[in-house]
């Protein structure tokens, strides 16, 4: 092994939904648009709306799972979209213009973040580069939790910055081209079947490794081709890294 890929969440982080998210979003959204002299939506119609864009999100991306090469939901796209696309065109206009820095908060606000017990551990003995590849609405949420909490890795991708998203096998590329390290010559590790052991599979990676959580078992469809080991946890990928 060359180098080590890790998703973010369910892999090096776990995460928690924070069941105040949108009303807490949705008075801020609300705020903005009465400081542009909007007036028209109450918080709680903003609320149900960015509720039904989260839910149509994690819709849209159960079906991209299934594409070959799926590009990425843009930030302007999925409030222009999925939360404001029934509003008067001056608020959609200006969730759309401000539509980075509300995907941002609304990642800093929806999930409680902890490092995966015994990943710590992991990347302190791992002889090789470790890199995060990971789908995310928001990528510069994932850098600054990581930056708090200490976490330092070589290299991070992020599927906003870079326009794709797994199972498209460009996201593996990206970082093994980053890294000067063939596909073959290293581990991938995700919880999810569709999304990260298909992205590994896709790629040519070396070995593809689900490593379980709370999502793992949440299949949209049926996947044929089989991740290469499936582990429990942080303390079994470290075990199966140190006897490979």
């Amino acid at each position: 092994m060359k180098a080590l890929l890790l998703d973010f969440g369910g892999v090096l982080v776990q995460t928690s939904k924070r069941p105040s998210w949108a009303a807490e979003l949705a008075k801020e959204v609300h705020q903005r648009l009465a400081r542009a002299g909007f007036a028209g939506l109450a918080a709680e119609e903003i609320e149900v709306d960015i509720r039904a864009g989260a839910d149509a999100d994690r819709y849209w991306k159960d079906a991209m799972s299934r594409l070959a090469a799926p590009v990425e939901m843009t930030h302007r796209g999925f409030w222009g979209d999925f939360v404001a696309a029934d509003w008067p065109q001056a608020a959609r206009e200006l969730v759309r213009a401000e539509a980075s820095a509300l995907c941002r908060r609304m990642g800093e606000l929806r999930q409680e973040r902890v490092v995966r017990p015994g990943m710590r551990e992991l990347l302190e003995r791992c002889q090789v580069p470790v890199a995060v590849v990971s789908n995310a609405l928001c990528g510069a949420v994932h850098r600054d939790f990581l930056a708090a909490a200490g976490v330092e890795v070589a290299l991070q991708v992020y599927s906003d910055e870079v326009g794709v998203r797994k199972p498209n096998p460009e996201m593996i590329w990206i970082a093994t081209r980053a890294l000067g390290v063939d596909p073959s010559r290293v581990w991938y590790v995700g919880d999810n079947y569709d999304r990260d052991g298909l992205c590994g599979v896709r790629a040519g990676v070396g070995t593809t490794v689900i490593m379980r959580s709370d999502s793992t078992d949440t299949i949209p469809y049926r996947v044929r081709q089989r991740p290469s080991a499936v582990v429990e946890d942080a303390a079994g990928l470290l075990r199966l890294m140190e006897a490979s």
